[in-house]
Protein backbone atom coordinates (compact mmCIF):
# COMPACT_ATOMS: atom_id res chain seq x y z
CA UNK A 1 0.00 0.00 0.00
CA UNK A 2 1.29 3.28 -1.31
CA UNK A 3 -0.22 7.09 0.05
CA UNK A 4 -0.86 9.92 -2.27
CA UNK A 5 -1.35 13.52 -0.85
CA UNK A 6 -1.75 15.83 -3.57
CA UNK A 7 -2.59 19.60 -3.51
CA UNK A 8 -4.28 21.16 -5.97
CA UNK A 9 -4.97 25.01 -6.25
CA UNK A 10 -8.73 25.01 -5.85
CA UNK A 11 -10.28 25.44 -2.55
CA UNK A 12 -13.36 27.80 -3.16
CA UNK A 13 -15.31 25.78 -5.64
CA UNK A 14 -16.70 22.96 -3.85
CA UNK A 15 -18.22 21.68 -7.30
CA UNK A 16 -15.08 21.29 -8.58
CA UNK A 17 -13.07 19.40 -5.83
CA UNK A 18 -15.78 16.99 -5.66
CA UNK A 19 -15.73 16.06 -9.33
CA UNK A 20 -11.32 15.27 -8.47
CA UNK A 21 -12.34 13.15 -5.67
CA UNK A 22 -14.66 11.21 -7.57
CA UNK A 23 -12.09 10.68 -10.06
CA UNK A 24 -10.08 9.56 -7.54
CA UNK A 25 -12.39 7.04 -6.21
CA UNK A 26 -13.14 6.00 -9.54
CA UNK A 27 -9.91 4.54 -10.32
CA UNK A 28 -10.39 2.28 -7.16
CA UNK A 29 -8.42 4.44 -4.91
CA UNK A 30 -9.46 4.65 -0.98
CA UNK A 31 -9.80 8.36 -0.11
CA UNK A 32 -9.01 8.89 3.22
CA UNK A 33 -9.39 12.84 3.98
CA UNK A 34 -10.06 15.80 2.09
CA UNK A 35 -9.00 19.36 3.75
CA UNK A 36 -10.25 22.66 1.83
CA UNK A 37 -9.03 25.65 2.54
CA UNK A 38 -10.65 28.78 1.04
CA UNK A 39 -8.11 31.49 2.06
CA UNK A 40 -5.23 29.21 0.94
CA UNK A 41 -7.50 28.16 -2.27
CA UNK A 42 -6.16 25.26 -1.73
CA UNK A 43 -7.65 21.31 -0.58
CA UNK A 44 -5.32 18.73 0.36
CA UNK A 45 -6.62 14.73 -0.74
CA UNK A 46 -5.07 11.79 1.40
CA UNK A 47 -5.57 8.48 -0.32
CA UNK A 48 -4.09 5.10 -0.65
CA UNK A 49 -4.12 2.17 -2.87
CA UNK A 50 -1.49 -0.23 -4.99
CA UNK A 51 0.68 1.25 -7.09
CA UNK A 52 -1.85 0.59 -10.11
CA UNK A 53 -5.05 2.18 -8.27
CA UNK A 54 -2.67 5.01 -7.61
CA UNK A 55 -1.19 5.28 -10.82
CA UNK A 56 -4.83 5.60 -12.51
CA UNK A 57 -5.97 7.94 -9.72
CA UNK A 58 -3.18 10.73 -10.02
CA UNK A 59 -3.92 10.69 -13.22
CA UNK A 60 -7.47 11.15 -13.37
CA UNK A 61 -6.82 13.66 -10.80
CA UNK A 62 -4.42 15.93 -12.89
CA UNK A 63 -6.99 15.84 -15.97
CA UNK A 64 -9.83 16.82 -13.74
CA UNK A 65 -8.06 19.81 -11.92
CA UNK A 66 -6.30 20.53 -15.65
CA UNK A 67 -10.02 20.90 -17.24
CA UNK A 68 -11.15 22.75 -14.50
CA UNK A 69 -8.91 25.25 -12.50
CA UNK A 70 -7.81 28.16 -14.46
CA UNK A 71 -4.35 29.91 -12.72
CA UNK A 72 -4.65 32.66 -14.73
CA UNK A 73 -7.51 33.67 -12.36
CA UNK A 74 -6.90 31.57 -9.21
CA UNK A 75 -5.34 33.38 -6.27
CA UNK A 76 -4.70 32.60 -2.52
CA UNK A 77 -2.67 33.09 0.04
CA UNK A 78 -0.59 29.96 -0.24
CA UNK A 79 2.13 29.84 -2.90
CA UNK A 80 1.56 27.46 -6.07
CA UNK A 81 2.54 26.82 -9.91
CA UNK A 82 -0.14 24.12 -10.92
CA UNK A 83 -3.64 22.92 -11.06
CA UNK A 84 -2.59 20.41 -9.45
CA UNK A 85 0.52 21.60 -7.51
CA UNK A 86 2.66 18.68 -6.14
CA UNK A 87 1.97 15.04 -6.20
CA UNK A 88 3.59 12.93 -3.14
CA UNK A 89 3.96 9.07 -2.85
CA UNK A 90 4.83 7.90 0.66
CA UNK A 91 5.73 4.38 1.55
CA UNK A 92 2.98 2.48 3.61
CA UNK A 93 2.84 -1.53 5.06
CA UNK A 94 5.52 -3.18 3.24
CA UNK A 95 6.14 -0.60 0.44
CA UNK A 96 9.17 0.80 -0.17
CA UNK A 97 10.53 4.25 -1.08
CA UNK A 98 12.33 2.38 -4.18
CA UNK A 99 8.32 1.55 -5.20
CA UNK A 100 7.66 5.22 -4.17
CA UNK A 101 10.26 6.38 -6.71
CA UNK A 102 9.12 3.90 -9.63
CA UNK A 103 5.68 5.33 -9.44
CA UNK A 104 6.06 8.77 -9.48
CA UNK A 105 8.18 8.12 -12.50
CA UNK A 106 5.70 6.46 -13.79
CA UNK A 107 2.96 8.89 -13.02
CA UNK A 108 5.19 12.14 -14.12
CA UNK A 109 5.70 10.71 -17.21
CA UNK A 110 2.04 9.97 -18.32
CA UNK A 111 0.82 13.53 -17.04
CA UNK A 112 3.95 14.78 -19.06
CA UNK A 113 3.01 13.06 -22.15
CA UNK A 114 -1.09 12.59 -22.06
CA UNK A 115 -2.09 15.42 -20.56
CA UNK A 116 0.86 17.91 -21.73
CA UNK A 117 1.87 19.42 -18.60
CA UNK A 118 5.47 19.44 -17.34
CA UNK A 119 6.76 17.48 -14.58
CA UNK A 120 9.27 18.24 -12.33
CA UNK A 121 10.51 15.12 -9.91
CA UNK A 122 11.51 15.97 -6.39
CA UNK A 123 12.44 14.70 -3.02
CA UNK A 124 13.71 10.99 -3.47
CA UNK A 125 12.26 11.20 -7.24
CA UNK A 126 14.27 13.86 -7.93
CA UNK A 127 16.51 14.11 -11.03
CA UNK A 128 19.19 16.34 -10.05
CA UNK A 129 20.21 17.82 -6.06
CA UNK A 130 18.68 21.46 -7.03
CA UNK A 131 15.24 19.61 -7.62
CA UNK A 132 14.86 17.97 -4.26
CA UNK A 133 13.67 20.68 -2.31
CA UNK A 134 9.86 21.18 -3.21
CA UNK A 135 9.89 25.50 -2.20
CA UNK A 136 12.81 25.97 -4.66
CA UNK A 137 10.90 24.44 -7.60
CA UNK A 138 7.67 26.22 -6.47
CA UNK A 139 9.80 29.26 -6.35
CA UNK A 140 8.68 31.85 -9.05
CA UNK A 141 5.14 30.43 -8.91
CA UNK A 142 3.05 29.74 -11.72
CA UNK A 143 3.69 33.47 -13.12
CA UNK A 144 7.50 32.83 -13.73
CA UNK A 145 7.12 29.23 -14.82
CA UNK A 146 7.56 30.83 -18.52
CA UNK A 147 11.23 32.11 -17.59
CA UNK A 148 11.90 29.19 -15.50
CA UNK A 149 11.37 26.26 -17.66
CA UNK A 150 13.39 28.03 -19.87
CA UNK A 151 16.33 27.15 -18.35
CA UNK A 152 18.49 24.00 -18.47
CA UNK A 153 18.36 23.65 -14.80
CA UNK A 154 14.92 23.65 -14.81
CA UNK A 155 14.16 21.76 -17.71
CA UNK A 156 11.11 19.64 -17.35
CA UNK A 157 11.69 15.70 -16.46
CA UNK A 158 8.90 14.58 -18.60
CA UNK A 159 6.02 17.24 -20.80
CA UNK A 160 6.45 20.15 -22.83
CA UNK A 161 9.33 22.59 -22.14
CA UNK A 162 6.66 25.16 -21.38
CA UNK A 163 3.56 26.06 -18.86
CA UNK A 164 0.36 24.62 -19.69
CA UNK A 165 -1.00 27.90 -20.27
CA UNK A 166 -4.22 27.37 -17.50
CA UNK A 167 -2.84 24.17 -15.54
CA UNK A 168 0.93 25.25 -15.23
CA UNK A 169 3.38 22.50 -13.95
CA UNK A 170 3.06 19.88 -11.13
CA UNK A 171 5.93 18.55 -8.93
CA UNK A 172 5.96 14.65 -8.84
CA UNK A 173 7.97 12.89 -5.91
CA UNK A 174 8.74 10.39 -3.26
CA UNK A 175 9.18 11.35 0.53
CA UNK A 176 8.91 10.35 4.17
CA UNK A 177 5.90 11.27 5.71
CA UNK A 178 5.52 14.88 6.42
CA UNK A 179 2.71 16.69 8.12
CA UNK A 180 1.32 20.11 7.32
CA UNK A 181 0.50 22.04 10.36
CA UNK A 182 -0.77 25.37 11.22
CA UNK A 183 -1.20 27.65 14.08
CA UNK A 184 -3.64 30.56 14.10
CA UNK A 185 -2.71 33.53 16.06
CA UNK A 186 -5.31 35.88 17.33
CA UNK A 187 -4.09 39.17 15.59
CA UNK A 188 -4.18 40.47 11.47
CA UNK A 189 -0.97 41.82 11.94
CA UNK A 190 1.27 39.35 9.46
CA UNK A 191 4.63 40.96 10.53
CA UNK A 192 3.91 38.99 13.90
CA UNK A 193 3.46 35.02 12.47
CA UNK A 194 6.48 36.01 9.58
CA UNK A 195 8.71 37.10 12.73
CA UNK A 196 8.14 33.81 14.04
CA UNK A 197 8.04 31.67 11.00
CA UNK A 198 11.56 32.80 10.24
CA UNK A 199 13.02 32.37 14.01
CA UNK A 200 11.21 28.48 14.09
CA UNK A 201 12.08 27.64 10.65
CA UNK A 202 14.71 24.87 10.16
CA UNK A 203 17.49 26.49 7.92
CA UNK A 204 17.53 29.93 10.33
CA UNK A 205 18.42 27.48 12.58
CA UNK A 206 15.40 26.93 14.27
CA UNK A 207 13.71 23.59 14.99
CA UNK A 208 15.07 20.78 12.82
CA UNK A 209 12.82 19.75 9.90
CA UNK A 210 10.56 22.71 9.97
CA UNK A 211 9.36 24.83 6.73
CA UNK A 212 7.59 27.94 8.05
CA UNK A 213 5.66 30.92 6.03
CA UNK A 214 3.55 33.60 7.93
CA UNK A 215 0.27 34.03 6.10
CA UNK A 216 -2.83 36.22 6.44
CA UNK A 217 -6.47 34.41 7.15
CA UNK A 218 -7.88 37.75 5.32
CA UNK A 219 -11.95 36.16 5.63
CA UNK A 220 -11.28 36.05 9.36
CA UNK A 221 -9.10 38.84 10.13
CA UNK A 222 -6.26 36.58 11.27
CA UNK A 223 -2.66 35.58 10.62
CA UNK A 224 -1.46 31.67 10.61
CA UNK A 225 2.26 30.17 10.73
CA UNK A 226 1.97 27.91 8.37
CA UNK A 227 4.42 24.96 8.92
CA UNK A 228 5.76 21.65 6.96
CA UNK A 229 6.94 19.27 9.44
CA UNK A 230 9.52 17.24 7.32
CA UNK A 231 11.42 15.41 9.87
CA UNK A 232 8.61 13.81 12.54
CA UNK A 233 11.25 11.98 14.17
CA UNK A 234 13.27 15.60 14.90
CA UNK A 235 9.73 17.96 15.33
CA UNK A 236 6.90 16.66 16.03
CA UNK A 237 3.66 18.64 16.21
CA UNK A 238 3.01 18.96 20.17
CA UNK A 239 7.26 20.86 19.95
CA UNK A 240 6.10 23.11 16.85
CA UNK A 241 3.21 24.13 18.21
CA UNK A 242 4.83 24.90 21.91
CA UNK A 243 7.36 26.55 19.93
CA UNK A 244 5.35 28.96 18.47
CA UNK A 245 3.08 29.50 21.32
CA UNK A 246 5.62 30.20 23.42
CA UNK A 247 7.26 33.04 20.60
CA UNK A 248 3.62 34.49 20.18
CA UNK A 249 2.80 34.71 24.09
CA UNK A 250 6.34 36.63 24.03
CA UNK A 251 4.97 39.29 21.71
CA UNK A 252 1.66 39.56 24.07
CA UNK A 253 -0.36 37.64 21.07
CA UNK A 254 -2.59 34.50 21.97
CA UNK A 255 -3.27 31.67 19.83
CA UNK A 256 -6.86 30.82 18.53
CA UNK A 257 -6.35 27.20 17.32
CA UNK A 258 -4.03 24.73 15.31
CA UNK A 259 -4.51 22.51 12.54
CA UNK A 260 -3.36 19.56 11.16
CA UNK A 261 -3.86 19.49 7.20
CA UNK A 262 -4.33 16.37 6.19
CA UNK A 263 -3.70 13.34 8.22
CA UNK A 264 -1.02 12.81 10.38
CA UNK A 265 0.90 9.24 11.61
CA UNK A 266 0.73 8.66 15.13
CA UNK A 267 4.64 9.19 16.04
CA UNK A 268 4.02 12.84 15.02
CA UNK A 269 1.39 13.80 17.52
CA UNK A 270 2.79 12.07 20.61
CA UNK A 271 1.00 12.50 24.02
CA UNK A 272 -0.71 15.56 22.80
CA UNK A 273 -4.68 15.90 23.04
CA UNK A 274 -7.27 17.67 21.15
CA UNK A 275 -7.77 20.91 23.99
CA UNK A 276 -3.63 20.66 24.37
CA UNK A 277 -3.22 22.12 20.87
CA UNK A 278 -6.15 23.82 20.61
CA UNK A 279 -7.08 21.62 16.95
CA UNK A 280 -10.37 22.83 15.26
CA UNK A 281 -11.29 19.03 14.98
CA UNK A 282 -11.07 15.74 17.17
CA UNK A 283 -7.04 14.55 17.13
CA UNK A 284 -8.09 10.73 16.99
CA UNK A 285 -9.80 11.96 13.69
CA UNK A 286 -6.79 13.04 11.85
CA UNK A 287 -4.51 9.67 13.21
CA UNK A 288 -3.54 8.09 9.52
CA UNK A 289 -3.51 4.99 11.60
CA UNK A 290 -7.35 5.23 12.97
CA UNK A 291 -8.08 6.31 9.21
CA UNK A 292 -6.69 3.23 7.99
CA UNK A 293 -8.12 0.68 10.17
CA UNK A 294 -11.73 2.23 9.70
CA UNK A 295 -12.23 -0.11 6.96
Amino acid sequence: MIECVPNVSEGRNRAAVDHMVGAVAAAGCRVLDLHIDPDHNRSVLTFVGSEAQLFGGVLALAREARDRIDLREQRGVHPRMGAVDVIPFVPLDDATMDDCIRLARRAGGAIGERLDIPVLLYEAAASSDVRRNLAAIRRGQFEGLGDKLGKPEWAPDFGPSRPHPTAGAVAVGARDFLVAYNVVLATDDLSVADGIARTIRGSKGGLPGVKALGLPLAERGLVQVSMNLTDIRATDVPTSYGRVEAEAAGLGVAVVESEIVGLAPRVAIGEATTTSLRLDRELEGVVLENRLASG
